[in-house]
């Protein structure tokens, strides 16, 4: 792959994961899709897309692949992203999101055994004050409940990504994950319609957009991305996803008419400079047969 191709395709999946945020924000404004009908579309519908896409390619191993425990963790971060995109703004929610996954990956490591030196520590509470920042009371401060879910969100997909450490095929890894949530979020709007009363809402418009989400942005992002991955160091992996909370952010105040306020502009500056601290200034590996 040329390297004007790994540019390319970086991009494009990086753009993908953007307009999940901003379509599942529009979607919940705009329309009146319920966020229970929008998780079982967008979930459902990614699902088939990628067993169909598997078969086109003779490839079998969708049922047999991910595990339970990815799956759930997907799911939770499916209904903690929906729900919460119904109470936060687009850039706001991005910022959230990324910042709970990238404290979750840091402590993660340190449990494993990777410990940070005096700057990657200084990157990880800066990153932690940016959270902060966001979620502390005030006038512009967003829905806790909203930054709640949305950090939620982080955690539950940090525990997605670890699980699928080391897959052999992250195709049907990712297919195999997708169906074996699918029955959970047709369960999840079962709940829901039989519990609340008119609550559920198939608006037309909003299930295009639920379809957008799962089809295109999930199911197509996630395969465009790990095509893309075995090309790009760990580092620069996790460096290059720096731009999706940027992207929303912008993105929303064109399209959503959201307001860029100084909260989440210091709150921005916190989290992805604590973030670029942590992933570039590891520490060297010891040769362990010096003492």
């Amino acid at each position: 792959m040329t390297r004007l191709c790994i540019i390319l395709i970086t991009l494009l999946s990086l753009v993908a994961f953007a307009a999940n945020s901003l379509i599942t924000r529009f979607a919940l404004e705009k329309t009146s899709i319920d966020e229970a009908s929008f998780i079982m579309i967008r979930v459902v519908s990614g699902a088939l897309f990628l067993w169909l896409y598997l078969t086109f390619k003779n490839n079998n191993k969708a049922y047999k692949a991910g595990t339970w425990l990815a799956a759930f963790a997907l799911f939770i971060y499916a209904v903690s992203f929906t729900y919460g995109y119904g109470l936060i703004a687009a850039g706001t929610g991005a910022l959230l999101l990324f910042g709970a996954v990238q404290i979750t990956m840091t402590i993660v490591g340190y449990r494993e055994g990777e410990r940070l030196n005096i700057i990657q520590m200084a990157g990880f509470v800066l990153a932690l004050i940016g959270l902060v920042i966001l979620m502390l009371p005030g006038i512009s401060s967003p829905s806790f409940m909203g930054a709640f879910l949305m950090c939620i969100s982080g955690v539950a997909w940090s525990i997605y990504t670890l699980q699928g450490r080391g897959a052999s095929d992250p195709a049907a890894t990712t297919a195999g994950n997708f169906i074996k949530a699918a029955p959970m979020a047709i369960l999840l709007w079962f709940i829901v319609y039989l519990s609340t009363n008119n609550t559920i809402n198939l608006a037309t418009d909003g299930v295009i957009y639920a379809l957008l989400s799962g089809i295109i942005t999930s199911g197509i992002g996630y395969i465009i991305w790990y095509s893309v991955l075995p090309e790009l160091k760990a580092t620069q992996a996790a460096i290059v996803q720096l731009s999706v909370p940027l992207l929303v952010t912008l993105a929303g105040a064109i399209i959503l008419n959201e307001a860029i306020t100084m909260r989440i502009i210091l709150a921005s500056t916190a989290i992805l400079l604590g973030t670029i601290l942590v992933l570039t200034f590891k520490k060297p590996s010891k040769n362990l047969t010096n003492k």
